[in-house]
């Protein structure tokens, strides 16, 4: 049988049967239109939309290759977000800078006897162990009592900076003993303290370069727990007298930032902690001062891989002194030593609390990991000799042999399968290390 005689339509394109078009319509070269468009715009309406063409089938090869146009173009619109993020983040740093450099000389007018420290007395018969030295440190930044928006930590206005819950915890035996379960409700209150602090440092480590002070790296710190309507936790914990800790070299933790300019081959770790919503997020990082040595740049990245192998330690039923014997074999075997003065904690509600995490090997530690569990693990790595000592302001531990330290550290949950990363870092987090060992994605 013969196929019936067809035409297309000059609106529609679809190519139909003679009959479907008028006399009329029929007699108009190359300009018919079928009779249902005619009809439809008669009544006003669209023409009948021509069929979808039939979806031509791609071998696997071609698959292929359009998955991998996705991926490329999925993967360059998170760079382009990750750097408008970045961006965005070093403008608003860089206008801080601007405005603290502007207060300089104020600041160096000051007389020493309005520094937190008698530095200059210290300058005179100190017992150095490095290079580095004190400088002038200004006096405490405050938050306004009245700020109602802004909760405190019971310490915050104490005189003595006395945390007297953790206080009444030690007195009661706690501490070391029993470890606090976090309740839903108070793990989602820990998430966002630690995702705030996360904020924060990364804020603070944009400002990591040479000729900062470490006072104006505090004062970024405190300006940004300000803007986040968070307390920063450091500030007068026993009456430490600044909103983050600042450890610059041979410093291992808890170095007060100072006027001191950040120097070309430094290395700088920030320790950052907020308070919000009841709950303490807590966490640091170690950075470059523009170009270091290999020596430095093998310690920094040796401290971060001691972090992450005490993190793989963790989940539901091993033993809290498993994760010091990983960290410090790791250490060992790149030729570094692990700090035994200071270890890592519980935190929730409370600064410091249950459990203590040794990060050596053959430590007392006492306790089974649960779900629930909510803690940091810090590990301080050294160069030298893991014996530390204090400055005269008895905050500022350093390497007893003045060789270099550094000092990574996160909070982390405990979870039915493992280990939740709260201050897991974000993608356009600032990180001079080579996370591609184990990234802190893989938690």
């Amino acid at each position: 049988m013969s196929a019936a005689p067809v035409k297309k339509c000059a609106q529609c394109g679809m190519e139909q049967p003679k009959s479907s078009f008028s006399s009329g319509q029929l007699k108009k070269k190359g300009k018919a239109k079928c009779l249902g468009c005619t009809a439809a715009a008669a009544d006003g309406g669209a023409a009948p939309a021509a069929p979808a063409a039939p979806e031509e089938a791609l071998d696997d090869a071609a698959l292929l290759k359009r998955e991998q146009n996705r991926k490329k173009k999925a993967k360059a619109k998170a760079k382009r977000e990750v750097e408008s993020m970045r961006a965005q983040q070093q403008r608003w740093v860089d206008a801080q800078l601007v405005a603290l450099r502007a207060k300089r000389a104020e600041i160096d007018a000051l007389p020493p006897a309005k520094a937190v420290y008698p530095y200059q007395e210290w300058l005179q018969g100190g017992d150095w162990t490095g290079p580095l030295r004190p400088s002038f440190v200004t006096p405490q930044r405050s938050i306004a009592v009245d700020d109602a928006e802004i909760a405190r930590p019971d310490y915050a206005d104490d005189e003595e900076g006395v945390p007297h819950e953790e206080e009444a915890e030690r007195t009661e035996g706690r501490r070391g003993a029993t470890i606090l379960h976090a309740s839903p409700e108070e793990i989602e209150g820990l998430r966002v303290a630690c995702r705030l602090g996360r904020e924060v440092l990364d804020l603070a480590a944009l400002a990591v370069q040479p000729g900062v002070r470490t006072d104006e790296i505090d004062a970024i710190v405190h300006a940004a727990c300000l803007e986040r309507k968070c307390y920063p936790s450091p500030l007068n914990y026993r009456n430490f007298p600044k909103s983050v800790c600042t450890s610059v070299n041979e410093v291992i933790c808890h170095g007060v930032p100072d006027t001191r300019v950040l120097q070309e081959g430094d290395i700088c770790n920030i320790d950052v902690t907020v308070y919000f919503g009841g709950y303490h997020g807590d966490l640091n990082e170690t950075y470059f001062v523009g170009t270091v040595d290999d020596e430095s740049r093998h310690l920094v990245q040796t401290a971060y891989e001691c972090l992450m192998k005490g993190i793989e330690c963790v989940k539901p039923t091993a033993l809290y002194r498993q994760i010091g014997g990983e960290i410090e074999s790791h250490a060992k075997a790149k030729g570094c030593s692990v700090v035994r003065t200071y270890c890592g904690h519980g935190i929730n509600h409370l600064f410091h609390t249950a459990p203590n995490i040794p990060h050596y090997e053959k430590n007392k530690a006492v306790g089974i990991i649960k779900p629930g569990h909510t803690f940091t693990i810090e590990p301080m790595i050294n160069a030298g000799t893991w014996h530390d000592k204090h400055w005269p302001d008895q905050w500022t531990a350093v390497t007893a042999d003045g060789k270099r330290s550094s000092q990574f550290e996160h909070t982390m949950l405990v979870t039915e399968n493992g280990v939740e990363l709260l201050t897991a870092r974000l993608p356009h987090s600032r990180s001079d290390v080579t996370t591609a060992y184990l990234g802190d994605a893989a938690f």
